[in-house]
């Protein structure tokens, strides 16, 4: 507590506190809304767990605002054009950036990776069934989907805020029209035409970040005027823009869902058609703008709340952890359902039943006690990631080694996550993960951590 108090005494005037309020919502939310819509049941004598959605129909429209992914990115984007601005007035450069950058995301994936990994061979070593492994393992990295796409965003980070300076609120408009394109892929064919808009969709949410930080921190010494008009470089942040945005983000929801051919639900939903998150729609797209109205209508009475001690040390303490929550939350389910099952207590109640829905109370609360553990053990390692200065300028063949090297070991990180995510959670590994993902993903770190230990090194 008292460092949550130093912290806050020490924060600028200037911060945009509402940024890290909305990623703390954001993580909490998604947590909760995986847990509760969680059903817990049983498959040829084992636990299973699937989505509740299905059945409940009239829950589709709340997933309007429950999907919270685009507000990460938004935050994220906004995060990462302070950082990268913050690092180059200091005399670093992008690469520096990016190496410094992965370590917040790596190192805690790459523990979470390591202990299930463990764990799992472990259980294969006592004589669990591989294949059973797999699927447990395959549960708890779900969120790696997630992880996928955002350590893509950051690894382009430097180019795209250049197209944003240069180019303004154009890009994600592109970027939104070819989230429409992949789209009629899906809809008329060929369907593979939408697999990048796993990346344009979100890359369009992050690129409205960038403008949300030029208009709250302008740099009036770019080298070039700043786009004006529909494309210019920074986001209205005004009440009368956040209705717009949200009445005209509700209006092209209601057209594209209720009247069009995309799903109400905004997550997953088994035997939809399409899959409105999985990739990113452009239904996706309008949930996310009014979702962005909604945030800018509240942006001044939840920033004057803020500048209270006790709210914004709450908010300092959940992003201080926010990643380890997140990569643990599913974990702690698996955690919670194996021991239920052990001792023969776990409750299967039919979803939407009064004895279901009296479950979801204990089911939180429970899961809540047993990521505070996780946490607890955990989030040391996200919490002391140190933020190390700017170096000097270094040699044009060695500034380009670098890049490369930097740029192999995203790519490393990359490749081994979304192995892991493609694979199929049916069949044997005695490791619970992939092994070909697994040493692209250690390769990839082990060479981001070697290239931040070799910056950090005097000479």
């Amino acid at each position: 507590m008292r460092r949550l108090r130093q912290l806050a005494q020490r924060t600028p005037p200037g911060r945009e506190r509402y940024i890290d309020l909305l990623r703390a919502l954001a993580i909490t939310m998604v947590v909760l809304g995986h847990w509760g819509v969680t059903v817990i049941g049983y498959d040829n004598g084992r636990p299973a767990g699937h989505s509740a959605l299905a059945d409940l129909r009239w829950a589709w429209p709340l997933t309007w605002v429950a999907q919270v992914m685009p507000v990460f990115f938004l935050v994220g984007g906004y995060a990462n054009a302070a950082s990268l601005t913050s690092r180059r007035r200091r005399g670093g450069s992008a690469t520096g950036w990016l190496v410094d950058r992965s370590a917040r995301l790596i190192r805690p994936t790459t523990v979470l990776l390591l202990v299930l990994a463990a764990g799992a061979g472990f259980a294969t070593l006592r004589g669990a069934d591989a294949a059973q492994v797999r699927e447990v393992i395959w549960f708890a990295t779900i969120p790696l989907w997630f992880l996928v796409a955002y350590v893509a965003v950051v690894a382009l980070t430097p180019p795209m805020y250049a197209l944003h300076r240069r180019f303004g609120l154009a890009v994600p408009v592109v970027l939104v029209a070819l989230v429409a394109l992949g789209d009629l892929g899906r809809l008329l064919g060929p369907a593979v035409l939408a697999d990048g808009n796993y990346l344009l969709g979100w890359l369009a949410v992050h690129q409205v970040g960038f403008a949300w930080y030029d208009a709250a921190r302008p740099d009036t010494r770019a080298g070039h005027a700043a786009p004006r008009g529909l494309f210019r470089r920074r986001l209205p942040l005004s009440g009368r823009a956040g209705a717009v945005l949200l009445g005209g983000g509700l209006v092209a929801l209601v057209l594209l869902t209720v009247a069009g051919p995309y799903p109400v639900a905004m997550l997953h939903v088994p035997g939809e058609r399409l899959d409105n998150a999985a990739p990113p729609s452009l239904a996706l797209m309008a949930a996310a703008a009014a979702q962005l109205g909604l945030i800018l209508l509240l942006r001044r009475p939840a920033g004057r709340w803020l500048r209270r001690s006790g709210p914004w040390q709450a908010v300092l303490a959940v992003n201080a952890v926010v990643l380890t929550l997140f990569l643990w939350h599913l974990t702690a389910a698996v955690l919670l359902v194996g021991l239920l099952d052990a001792l023969g207590v776990l409750p299967t109640p039919p979803v939407g039943s009064a004895a279901w829905w009296a479950w979801r109370v204990p089911w939180l609360l429970a899961l809540t006690a047993v990521l505070a553990v996780l946490v607890a053990v955990f989030g040391p390692v996200e919490a002391r990631t140190r933020r190390p200065a700017a170096t000097g300028p270094a040699g044009v063949g060695r500034r380009r080694l670098r890049a490369g090297l930097a740029l192999a070991g995203y790519a490393g990180v990359l490749v081994g996550l979304l192995l892991n995510s493609l694979t199929p959670k049916e069949g044997p590994e005695p490791l619970g993960l992939p092994a070909p993902a697994l040493v692209a993903y250690l390769a990839g770190a082990g060479l981001l951590r070697l290239l931040r230990s070799a910056r950090d090194r005097p000479g």
